[in-house]
């Protein structure tokens, strides 16, 4: 029989979790196998808008560990509806370490450490339905090591949206 104070704690845990998380609308990360992420591999991701009167917030989640070679990254990325016509693409680039110092950025535990980087601020979409962003890295080398997930969150704003993209 489970402790009744440990029942308790973990519905706690479960209401602040999700209260928490009221604005977000998706968020999805992917696991790159061999902790290694090939130029030749995008990652795509399928979301539903469903509200068009308010605007949205993109984020790149990006895992990677100490051994990653470089000071940062940069990801290509597309936003596109299912018949594959682009709304907003984008070159970003993120940095993964001071340029300075070489510490790494992001929140860590260990030798792994997490970033997540707005990517669009405020998007208003014309028509509801169902969207893909597409995720590639543009980095010269074809593969990058020690790259363990790449994910993306989208949240709602709270303002309703006034100016379209």
């Amino acid at each position: 029989m489970l402790n009744k104070h440990f029942v308790w704690l973990v519905l706690i845990f479960f209401i602040v979790t999700v209260s928490c998380n009221r604005n977000r609308i998706f968020e999805k990360n992917v696991k790159m196998k061999n902790r290694v992420w090939s130029i030749h591999e995008p990652v795509i991701f399928q979301f539903s808008i469903e509200d068009i009167h308010f605007s949205y917030d993109f984020y790149f989640n990006l895992r990677n560990s100490i051994l990653y070679p470089y000071q940062n990254i940069y990801l290509n990325y597309s936003l596109m509806d299912t018949l594959g016509n682009t709304y907003k693409d984008d070159l970003v680039n993120i940095k993964l370490f001071d340029s300075k110092t070489g510490e790494p950025l992001g929140d860590g535990l260990g030798d792994i450490f997490d970033h997540q980087y707005r990517v669009i601020d405020g998007y208003l979409f014309n028509n509801p339905g169902v969207y893909q962003m597409k995720i590639n890295h543009y980095m010269r080398p074809d593969s990058l090591p020690e790259i363990m997930a790449v994910g993306i969150r989208i949240e709602r704003k709270e303002e309703d949206g006034t100016d379209k993209n």
